[in-house]
């Protein structure tokens, strides 16, 4: 039941951590609460066929239907009226955000072009993790051939930690492959 990443967490990660960042009780390691995957519709918003394919591109990728964003504003400069939808997003818990961060870590970033690793500087304050990717095929369950239009879309980690360091040290002994920038 429990997923590959989810056990090496418990049993090597959380250790090395609590050892490593001097803390004194395990329950204050930091630790990986949500994963957010995000698309925005851009200058594609009004064409529903673009919709659709954005919808069931972030369906199989991360195994849940997306929740569709809509503006809370009218903005002229971008043609969007309020109740418009502007996006589609989708949040990952428990065993399906354990394994959507397993295949990101050792399937995705293996098969994306020209790959040298994720910058370690995206991090913000409170140590949670934002990546950007311009193609959603370097996802193994998008084929190439198959999708007419290449959109981008975001992935989010939100974790536990209190600072960038603390963020930096949790991904890096989860597996993520940062630069030496």
């Amino acid at each position: 039941m429990d997923s590959r990443l989810y056990k090496k967490i418990q049993t090597e990660v959380l250790p090395a951590l609590k050892q490593e960042l001097g803390l004194k009780n395990i329950m204050q390691v930091p630790r990986i609460l949500k994963v957010v995957v995000n698309v925005g519709y851009g200058r594609h918003a009004k064409e529903n066929a673009f919709i659709e394919n954005v919808e069931r591109t972030l369906t199989a990728i991360t195994g849940q239907k997306p929740m569709h964003n809509k503006a809370t504003k009218a903005i002229s400069n971008f043609k969007t009226r309020a109740g418009m939808p502007i996006g589609c997003s989708v949040t990952l818990r428990g065993k399906r955000m354990y394994d959507f961060v397993d295949k990101l870590v050792s399937v995705t970033f293996p098969r994306m072009k020209d790959f040298r690793g994720i910058s370690p500087k995206a991090f913000d304050r409170q140590g949670n993790y934002t990546i950007g990717f311009k193609e959603n095929i370097a996802f193994p369950e998008i084929k190439a051939d198959a999708i007419d239009k290449i959109h981008g879309l975001q992935v989010i980690i939100s974790t536990s930690a209190k600072n960038r360091e603390q963020g930096l040290a949790l991904l890096t002994k989860v597996g993520f492959p940062f630069s030496n920038k």
